[in-house]
């Protein structure tokens, strides 16, 4: 795992999560705007760092309740936390106890207190729900101080579980395996409806006292966000304030964390502990939260994140960073030590909320350009699917001299300048011998055109003609390349949170990077060894519909896919259209490299589609060339209460995407098809003989350079792809970018990890090749270069 911050290790949870899983866990979307303004709070406010302070190695340590923490922040109670995975708590407990960070453990933990009692190594607090039926309460507190936890932390604003907005959508109720391991058995399926059947809803002050005579553990009172309630958990003797808004009442609209914590901390003016719990994401929250008042933070979806990532590593992973970025933070503010760190350091960007005490105070007007946050972007744009392009470019521009086998592009050697003229001069005659006069030709390339694409009958008859595809023109979208043809059909057919995208894994980024920008949840159908199984789409299917979703659309490249390089069977893919209208389902089929490979090729999909379950999407970038930017999409579904076809429905949302796409480059394209008599299959004649011969060299020379005896001892392998431009090795190591800039540095071979094609995390240990764009030496020299590398890294 890669993950550098925070937002890495919540996109890759984000991957690895059941979409409905994911909704949950972020908390639902009954209190957006609470949540969103905790984030905002913390955007608001700037550092203004001290220079020649001269502040040495900061310090970090903190004291609470008497402890000294090596870092100011803690874990704050999560429920449920075996959704995030199987070990749950367990594996929280075992993460923050070598970073002696502590742990509040929820009611509502998948383990027993006496389990993590036993596990942890570092303070347990327990936080307490007060039930109607006080011997529960009873007996979770004495069971917790017999277990070594060393607070209690009453949580004051749950006694109503507020609507989540889309678990309701969602349909989502907690699995039956997802039940509290310190509760008696009961229905917890519905966590709003079992709040409102079994906790108090008549807490008051009082149970500060009850709790004080049932322990002697010290009591946190979380959930204040005024200076009177404070005032008032110190008057009860409670040990400390956790200035926190997002339990499960979550008033939508409640004051943010970060506003309310300078009226808190001034109001208990040090006579006991002060935390803050809500939308700390970075070191620079953590500093700006300690400057105005908190003893410590408490941190919450950032460990669930951790914990879907990877487990207790990945938890671990998740409280380096946060550490390194205080450190990070304090240096760079001039600081030494937390305690130097004042509510000078502090200013912000907008007018705090007025406290009743404090007044209001107002930042001075900001001047200059406007300064953007990644926080305050849409997600995907945190998601480091979205940077993977970008990398591979940057390790291409720094090593120039290397071999790279990284990218899918078609090889230059079969383009000439001259041949885009001819394309376009040979559609001009074809316009003319239709009748069209000089005017309308003008016409047709200067202005914008249908909207649909004017050169849909040139592509429909040549699917006649190559593919035996037979449908009406009317029922094709040209698109600016296959890319756009997968957002439009994707932002049609997804309607609501419910829908859901199936997707063949591991797939083509652009499939997986499209739904992530519409917010569509992704759900991988992990691939075999050997392929794509019907069975595992079935099972899929299965899933999701017992979870409530709708799944609408299954995405699959039939033929040599990228980036595995696999072929579905004729059977598998009758099994599929099969599914199609078992489940109601519609595949996505996306084939651009059939044409480009050579010898006979399965039918497509569309090919075989008797009931028009198939959205088919075509691209002219591999078989004409790539800098057209045509693509298209089949789309002969009837829309019954629009009295149209699907692909009308595609036009109007592309009227609204690219308007057009642009007619010189179509014309370019149909004149190419047209010189070859609509037959791609002709036109592609030469190239595909050369990339089928690419490939067969690669292997050949893998072969030679990894034989099967040292291949097997080092445990590497690799698919034979009969077409296409890609294939798959798994290599005993790590395959992240890491180990590509390693590769490119030290051997001058550059590759594609694989986890970059997994929306659902894995192929760590793989790596795509592509042979389309190298000349023969340029194949033999980096499959030598490649082997050398993966001796070097084999443990």
């Amino acid at each position: 795992m890669t993950a550098l911050t925070l937002a890495d290790l919540a996109a890759e949870a984000r991957r690895r999560l059941d979409p409905a899983v994911w909704d949950f866990i972020e908390g639902g979307a009954g209190a957006e705007r609470t949540v969103a303004g905790n984030r905002a709070a913390f955007e608001r406010a700037w550092l203004r760092p001290r220079v020649l302070a001269a502040p040495g190695p900061p310090r970090l340590e903190t004291t609470v309740l008497g402890r000294r923490w090596p870092a100011p922040f803690g874990v704050a109670p999560l429920a449920y936390q075996t959704l995030a995975h199987p070990d749950g708590e367990l594996a929280t407990v075992r993460a923050a106890g070598p970073a002696g960070v502590p742990v509040v453990i929820s009611t509502f933990a998948g383990r027993t207190l006496e389990e993590l009692g036993a596990a942890a190594t570092s303070p347990l607090w327990f936080q307490v729900y007060c039930f109607q039926a006080p011997d529960i309460t009873e007996g979770l507190v004495r069971r917790a101080e017999r277990a070594g936890f060393e607070a209690l932390v009453v949580t004051a604003d749950v006694p109503h579980l507020g609507r989540r907005l889309r678990d309701e959508r969602n349909g989502f109720r907690l699995p039956p395996n997802i039940q509290p391991a310190n509760l008696p058995d009961g229905d917890y399926a519905s966590p709003a409806a079992h709040a409102r059947a079994a906790l108090d809803p008549g807490l008051d002050w009082a149970v500060i006292d009850r709790l004080h005579a049932l322990s002697g553990l010290p009591i946190l009172v979380k959930g204040v966000l005024t200076g009177a309630d404070a005032e008032r958990a110190v008057a009860t003797g409670a040990a400390g304030v956790i200035v926190s808004n997002h339990g499960g009442r979550q008033l939508d609209g409640a004051l943010p964390t970060l506003d309310a914590l300078p009226e808190v901390a001034a109001a208990v003016g040090g006579r006991c502990a002060v935390l803050l719990d809500g939308g700390v994401r970075h070191g620079t929250d953590v500093l700006t939260a300690c400057a105005l008042g908190a003893d410590a933070v408490l941190v919450g979806r950032p460990v669930l994140h951790g914990l879907a990532a990877d487990g207790a590593d990945g938890v671990s992973r998740m409280l380096r960073i946060l550490r390194e970025e205080t450190a990070d933070a304090m240096t760079l503010a001039g600081l030494g030590a937390l305690d130097q760190a004042g509510a000078d350091l502090v200013t912000t960007t907008a007018a705090q909320r007025p406290g009743p005490d404090l007044g209001a105070t107002a930042a001075a007007p900001r001047s200059g350009p406007a300064v953007l946050t990644r926080a305050g972007l849409h997600a995907s744009l945190s998601d480091p699917l979205m940077d993977t392009m970008n990398f591979l470019n940057e390790i291409a521009m720094r090593h120039p001299d290397a071999i790279s086998f990284a990218p899918g592009r078609p090889h230059d050697k079969f383009f000439a300048t001259e041949d885009i003229v001819g394309h376009i001069r040979r559609y001009f005659t074809h316009l003319e011998e239709q009748g069209r006069t000089p005017d309308q030709i003008r016409s047709a390339m200067y202005q914008y055109g249908p909207t649909a694409g004017q050169i849909r009958e040139i592509i429909a008859d040549s699917l006649r003609a190559d593919e035996g595809i037979d449908v009406p023109a009317a029922s094709i979208v040209v698109t600016v390349g296959a890319q756009e043809a997968m957002l439009l059909v994707v932002r049609a057919l997804i309607r609501d949170p419910r829908d859901v995208l199936l997707v063949s894994s591991p797939c083509y980024v652009g499939i997986s990077g499209a739904a992530r920008i519409l917010d569509v949840d992704v759900v991988p159908v992990e691939e075999a060894p050997g392929g794509l199984d019907p069975a595992a789409v079935a099972a899929a299917l299965d899933a999701q519909l017992a979870l409530g979703r709708r799944p609408r659309a299954f995405y699959v490249i039939p033929d040599h896919s990228n980036p595995a390089g696999t072929t579905v069977p004729l059977a598998a893919r009758r099994a599929l259209l099969d599914l199609a209208v078992r489940y109601d389902l519609l595949i996505i089929e996306d084939s651009p490299y059939r044409r480009v490979s050579p010898g006979a090729q399965l039918p497509l999909l569309k090919a075989l589609d008797t009931a028009r379950r198939v959205v088919h999407l075509g691209s002219f970038s591999k078989t004409v060339f790539p800098g057209a930017r045509v693509g298209f999409a089949v789309a002969d579904q009837p829309v019954e209460d629009a009295g149209g076809l699907l692909a009308d429905e595609l036009a109007k949302i592309k009227s609204m995407v690219t308007v057009n796409t642009s007619p010189l480059s179509q014309a370019a394209v149909a004149g190419a098809l047209l010189s070859a008599g609509g037959r791609v299959t002709e036109l592609n004649a030469g190239p595909a003989e050369h990339y089928g011969e690419s490939m067969r060299l690669m292997l050949a020379h893998l072969d030679r350079v990894l034989p099967a005896e040292r291949r097997t001892a080092l445990g590497v392998t690799w698919n034979r792809p009969t077409g296409g431009f890609f294939l798959t090795a798994t290599v005993p190591f790590v395959a992240d970018n890491a180990a590509l800039a390693r590769c490119a540095e030290r051997f001058g071979v550059l590759w594609t990890p694989m986890s970059y094609f997994h929306p659902g995390g894995g192929g760590e240990r793989a790596i795509r090749l592509s042979t389309s764009y190298l000349t023969p030496a340029e194949i033999e020299e980096g499959t030598e270069r490649l082997a050398r590398f993966i001796e070097s890294e084999a443990p």
